[in-house]
């Protein structure tokens, strides 16, 4: 009985705390894109920033966007990976395929 009593206290102690942080969550979204985003957005042009930076380490981390494909491997493809936000940021997803297509004269 004391058992079952424990972990009824604990379940609504757990529901309490995650309504809880989601209300919260709800009230800090609301204030920071009544505040905060249109400062960002201001710095952000006058600024002329173009991506996202998200790590200062590897180039290939700094704008998932610009990176080949190789570089993490650049020093050798068997080598680990020395810089801990690359282990953190997935890789891109697949790339379009795109073929050269050489045809000679009068074929179509």
């Amino acid at each position: 009985m004391i058992r079952s009593r424990v972990y009824l206290c604990l379940i609504v102690l757990l529901v309490g705390s995650s309504t809880g942080l989601v209300v919260w969550a709800q009230r800090a979204t609301t204030t920071y894109i009544a505040n905060d985003l249109p400062a960002r957005r201001q710095l952000v042009s006058s600024l002329s920033l173009t991506d996202l930076s998200l790590w200062t380490e590897a180039r290939y981390t700094r704008h998932p966007s610009m990176a080949d494909l190789f570089s993490p491997f650049q020093d050798n493809p068997a080598a680990f990976e020395h810089f801990p936000a690359g282990s953190l940021m997935s890789p891109s997803g697949p790339r379009p395929l795109t073929t050269l297509q050489v045809r000679h004269q009068g074929q179509f």
